[in-house]
């Protein structure tokens, strides 16, 4: 099977997989595609391998899964298996998607290949700015988390188990994860969109406390 049958059938695949809320589907795995092909090419990395695990990275994610951080690697890896591709690029893809997710504000990332951090950095672009608010307050309704509790401050997580249970309010995640994500893109380029994005994320949160305090 060529590359871009291999591709079609696995954009195919994921769409029957996703499962969440509207911030986690097929329109985020896309544009971390696009954007991660985008930055691929000004790096010159494989972009087989980029746009596969960029397909593949939210198949299973662990936040929908009873935080089982290894099952999105299995079904990324049975299903490459049933395409029977070759071995090293499964476990290439697979060790992608096992090091893409943000484990804690003082956890360190550990991606160390290049399209694996051209991934990363295009699923983190899509974490922030106006879409990654959006996101973030759509997961957080889908799981019932409060948008602001005042007096429950943000949480500096040590570890990726302490990370999974969900933030206190939607307002803490910003600052337990998405306000750190533009200092630890991998790429110029990356960190280049992410400095617009992040600056409209810090103009959003001051007007968002400035309402919510008007009448307190």
């Amino acid at each position: 099977m060529n590359q871009k049958n291999i591709i079609k059938n696995t954009e195919k695949f994921v769409k029957t997989k996703m499962k969440g809320d509207p911030g986690h589907d097929w329109s985020h795995v896309n544009r971390v595609r696009n954007v991660a092909l985008y930055l691929g090419k000004k790096e010159k990395v494989d972009l087989f391998i980029v746009e596969l695990a960029s397909i593949l990275h939210d198949v299973a994610d662990h936040k929908f899964y009873g935080g089982d951080d290894k099952i999105g690697s299995n079904t990324a890896g049975r299903w490459l298996n049933k395409l029977k591709i070759d071995k090293k690029i499964i476990d290439h893809v697979c060790y992608i998607i096992n090091e893409i997710s943000f484990k804690g504000a003082g956890v360190k990332y550990k991606m160390k290949t290049m399209e694996g951090k051209v991934v990363q950095d295009a699923d983190k672009l899509d974490a922030i700015g106006a879409i990654g608010i959006a996101r973030t307050f759509s997961y957080g309704g889908h799981f019932n988390v409060p948008m602001y509790l005042p007096d429950k401050k943000p949480t500096y997580h040590t570890s990726f188990a302490q990370y999974k249970k969900n933030s206190e309010s939607t307002i803490n995640h910003f600052y337990e994860k998405l306000l750190l994500l533009r200092d630890r893109m991998h790429t110029k380029s990356a960190k280049q969109l992410a400095t617009k994005r992040h600056k409209f994320m810090e103009l959003y949160l001051k007007e968002f406390l400035k309402e919510w305090k008007f009448f307190q």
